[in-house]
């Protein structure tokens, strides 16, 4: 087997239709061999359909706990929500909630299981989770996704660990990613412990919302031995609600441009499930 294995993920799926679009795109035509699935998104039930007819795209639950909308009305999780009816903006406050208080890591703990089960009800078999924003990187949320995760299947999950060393050789200027690094390492201790599969590391984080090309090609022209996740972004084109600055279409273009796709001859590309079996 090479010794280089290779999984490319895209974030959102089911956030709306030009993301879904971009997903299809992304995997028939370019190197995209996951997508993380938004269960309340939008585009959530087009989404669906489409991973359906397209069994060979592994899709996992792309948990949503800051800056979108929630399974559960939001009566019932009420310290998690704003006056909308959406989840908080404020993950710096957010997070001290669910940590210290009982009552607010009740009602997390219930929205998680109705986003696990709600993706169960796609009857899509789980490739893999993470969380939107990387929130599983919270202790209490890594903690609890693992837990009601297992009882739905959980066999694989991103821990977001970027190595330093690869970026600031692409780019001397980089900066940023030791608290990721550090906390992402106690989540793939956790997730060690509880036997579930992370790729060794994963590329996305320094460049979040722009990975064209010129960074895909890079990466991959450093990939180190082991099995790396890069995750994107792709969508055609800005949508309502996506975020302000991110270059879509480009992302979807590095996916799917044939010099990308050359770099990734000779490396087992798959999907979570590929690889978590050993």
């Amino acid at each position: 087997m090479n010794a280089k294995g290779l999984i490319v993920t895209a974030d959102d799926f089911g956030a709306a239709p030009e993301v879904n679009e971009a997903v299809m795109r992304a995997h028939g035509e370019g190197i995209l061999t996951c997508a993380s699935l938004m269960v309340a998104g939008a585009g959530a039930a087009d989404a669906v359909k489409r991973a359906r007819e397209t069994p060979s795209l592994g899709v996992g639950l792309h948990l949503v706990l800051v800056e979108g909308k929630p399974v559960l009305p939001p009566q019932r999780i009420p310290n998690l929500v704003g006056a909308d009816g959406n989840f908080r903006t404020d993950m710096v406050k957010a997070s001290f909630g669910m940590a210290m208080l009982p009552w607010v890591r009740r009602q997390l703990a219930a929205e998680i299981e109705a986003q696990f089960a709600a993706f169960a009800a796609t009857g899509l078999p789980l490739d893999h989770v993470n969380a939107h924003k990387h929130f599983h990187l919270h202790p209490t949320i890594g903690r609890l996704a693992v837990k009601i995760g297992k009882r739905y299947g959980l066999t694989a999950m991103r821990a977001p660990i970027e190595p330093p060393e690869i970026i600031r050789r692409i780019d001397p200027h980089a900066t940023g990613g030791d608290i990721e690094r550090f906390v992402g390492a106690r989540l793939k201790d956790r997730l060690w412990v509880s036997r579930i599969w992370s790729p060794d590391q994963v590329f996305g984080l320094a460049w979040s919302g722009a990975m064209h090309r010129g960074r895909v090609k890079a990466i991959l022209d450093n990939l180190p031995d082991g099995v790396s996740e890069i995750y994107c972004h792709p969508a055609l084109s800005a949508y309502p609600g996506s975020a302000q600055g991110y270059r879509y279409s480009d992302e979807l273009t590095a996916l799917t441009a044939p010099e990308v796709i050359e770099r990734t001859r000779g490396l087992r590309l798959g999907r979570f499930a590929d690889f978590a079996g050993g």
